[in-house]
C-alpha cells in the first residue's frame, strides 16, 4: 500500500462534500499538473491519502481511500488528463496544520512542507505514521 496527500480548496471541494459522497466516492478531477497526474497514475485501489484543506485552513482534515485507479478525467475534453476516485474513510480528530508539518523536524523532507503547491503528493510510510500521530488518528 502507498500513501498520498490530496489537496483541495474547501470552497471548491471540502471534506464535508467528500464525506457526503459516501461509499461511491468521487472523481479527483480537474488536476492539470503533469507531476500530479503521474502520481495518480501510480495509485492502486486501497491506497490511502490525507485530505488536505488548502488556502485558509492549510491542514490535513481526514483520510481517504483510492477506490478506482487512474482513468480519463471526465472534466477534460482533450483526453490527456487522468484522475482517480476516492472515498472518505475518517476525519482527523485534530487537524494537522502546514505550520505543524514545517515545525516538525521529522517531517523536514515531506513534500507538503517543501512544495505545498502540488495538488497530489506522495507520502512516505514514516510521514504517514507521524502525521497520523500528530492528528490523533489511529485508523
Amino acid at each position: 500500500m502507498a500513501y498520498w496527500l490530496f489537496k483541495s480548496e474547501p470552497n471548491t471541494w471540502s471534506w464535508d462534500q467528500q464525506v457526503a459522497k459516501g461509499a461511491q466516492g468521487e472523481e479527483w478531477d480537474g488536476v492539470r499538473n503533469h507531476l500530479a497526474k503521474n502520481q495518480m497514475q501510480a495509485m492502486k485501489i486501497g491506497d490511502l491519502g490525507f485530505f488536505y484543506h488548502s488556502l485558509t485552513e492549510k491542514a490535513v482534515v481526514g483520510v481517504v481511500e483510492v477506490i478506482a485507479e487512474a482513468h480519463p478525467d471526465s472534466t477534460d475534453e482533450t483526453g490527456k488528463w487522468f484522475c482517480v476516485d476516492i472515498k472518505a474513510v475518517a476525519p482527523f480528530p485534530q487537524p494537522v496544520t502546514l505550520a505543524q508539518v514545517k515545525a516538525d523536524e521529522r517531517l523536514k523532507d515531506m513534500v507538503l512542507g517543501n512544495n505545498s503547491r502540488l495538488s497530489v503528493q506522495p507520502v512516505t510510510d514514516e510521514e504517514w505514521r507521524i502525521v497520523c500521530e500528530l492528528g490523533g488518528y489511529e485508523g
